[in-house]
């Protein structure tokens, strides 16, 4: 599937789609995004809980702040994930939705957008690289079919405007 537009309108909505949705997600209660993110977490990471994988972040709080979207958020992990507003985390994910959602589908590599400076991670450096090498553990494919499908094609999409909003080589 192939998206017809230009790269001025491509570039537009890779920034304007993330602020649109700003709005509606600030007016949802933070406890039904927490109960969507525990129950998103538990598939996405059922395998490494089992395995014990999660141990390193019991008591350890890590936050995401997904700027352009206005979200903010901490999770930890014992026996069972624990979400709450953003407070007093000891490392910090930040970076734009677009970005996020790139590495979450393995699209693109933590590394190389942190020294695009795309992604920003402060704080406990050693939790931070901890947290980073379990996401790049997790098997993409053994994701419940309707998120890997769903992350799959905001991927593709993504990838897509990014391509159009390029500057042409002449």
């Amino acid at each position: 599937m192939q998206i017809p537009l230009s790269g001025n309108i491509a570039k537009q909505l890779l920034i304007l789609v993330p602020k649109l949705m700003r709005q509606p997600l600030a007016m949802v209660p933070f406890k039904l995004k927490a109960d969507v993110l525990v129950r998103l977490l538990g598939l996405m990471l059922k395998q490494q809980g089992e395995d014990e994988e999660l141990d390193f972040l019991c008591g350890r709080w890590v936050a995401i702040n997904v700027e352009d979207m206005g979200l903010e958020f901490e999770v930890s992990y014992d026996s069972r994930w624990l979400v709450r507003p953003r407070t007093d985390a000891q490392v910090v994910f930040s970076g734009h939705s677009k970005e996020l959602l790139l590495i979450a589908a393995g699209k693109e590599d933590p590394d190389t957008l942190f020294f695009q400076r795309k992604l920003s991670i402060e704080g406990d450096t050693e939790l931070g690289l901890e947290v980073k090498n379990l996401l790049l553990s997790v098997e993409f494919d053994t994701l419940p079919s309707p998120i890997r499908r769903s992350i799959e094609k905001l991927a593709l999409i993504i990838c897509q405007l990014q391509i159009k909003a390029e500057p042409q080589a002449v």
